[in-house]
């Protein structure tokens, strides 16, 4: 038995770390370009390697916070595959639904580090996904994956059909909302937790809104409980009933990639174990809030004790506002 299960892609991530770019934004600040001298040689001040992936981040920092946790993903039979697997073993995850394709490969990003900020180059290796059948389980976590992920999809409903104790958390990937979100939107109202960003939010809602008000729209789409992710501007929750807010972690960002995640991770094993929805918003953002401390989406992954020191210290506490 299993407390929760994680299906979506993983990949490998190089982080680049660069000084010689230069930004342009307009005055809002709300488009802004990294631009390079075109074919000049650009240094690079640092670099780093680690698994990444929705997936791969939360399952390895669920099973970090004391759960017994899974991985549904597909991988090449690279060696970025392997790596990935035997990381995700050595962190505890349990690997057996894992399946590598032969003469297939791994998917891979480079993260382009510039002041804190993230700009991710990514390869999308071409899958056809299937679902195994999947054991016993409390929770599935559906995140990121790319073309062909509807029919991973159809057969998730139906054993969510088939099982109706276990429960779902969401959190689609760029490619699901961007070209199957009719798809996605269909398995949201089965959705126990959908945990989104606040851009991710406005495609899936089509409104221009704020979080409070994006919460109550997508809450009327079926989910019971919607988490909203808003960078500085720390989190929001609405539960059908109460809406709150969490200040971001008082930490300075180094790299900002997994920040999502971490904050995925510490929310929902925070509900798994129990806890209500104000505590997992604490948990969350001190998770996030020491990821974005290192290079790599989970080396600086907490465990339950290292939570709890770091709330006493920070004394933060979410706000109720509706």
């Amino acid at each position: 038995m299993f407390d929760l299960i994680t299906i979506g892609d993983s990949t490998i991530d190089t982080f680049l770390i660069i000084d010689d770019a230069t930004l342009h934004c307009d005055l809002k600040k709300e488009h802004c370009q990294l631009c390079f001298n075109y074919a000049e040689k650009i240094p690079i001040k640092h670099s780093a390697q680690s698994v990444g992936g929705n997936a791969a981040n939360v399952a390895a920092g669920a099973k970090k916070l004391g759960l017994k946790t899974a991985i549904v993903t597909e991988l090449g039979d690279d060696i970025n595959g392997y790596t990935i697997k035997e990381d995700l073993a050595q962190a505890g995850v349990d690997t057996r639904l894992v399946r590598c394709l032969r003469g297939r490969e791994t998917r891979y990003a480079v993260v382009l580090n510039y002041q804190s900020e993230r700009t991710i180059l990514s390869y999308h290796a071409k899958r056809n996904y299937s679902l195994p059948k999947l054991p016993r389980t409390k929770w599935i976590y559906y995140t990121s994956l790319g073309a062909s992920f509807e029919k991973l999809q159809k057969k998730l409903l139906r054993h969510l059909k088939n099982n109706p104790d276990v429960k779902l958390a969401m959190n689609p990937g760029s490619y699901q909302i961007q070209k199957g979100l009719p798809a996605i939107k269909s398995i949201i109202p089965h959705a126990s937790l959908l945990i989104v960003n606040k851009e991710e939010a406005q495609k899936i809602a089509g409104k221009k809104k704020d979080a409070r008000a994006l919460c109550l729209a997508l809450h009327k789409q079926g989910v019971e409980t919607v988490v909203i992710t808003d960078s500085l501007n720390g989190s929001y929750a609405f539960d059908g009933e109460a809406c709150w807010r969490m200040p971001a972690s008082p930490v300075k960002a180094i790299a900002k990639t997994g920040a999502g995640d971490a904050y995925t991770s510490g929310f929902l094993s925070a509900i798994i174990l129990g806890e209500t929805i104000p505590e997992a918003m604490r948990w969350g953002t001190v998770n996030a809030g020491s990821v974005i401390q290192k290079f790599g989406a989970q080396k600086g992954l907490l465990n339950r004790a290292q939570i709890n020191r770091l709330l006493k210290i920070y004394k933060m506490n979410p706000v109720k506002i509706y």
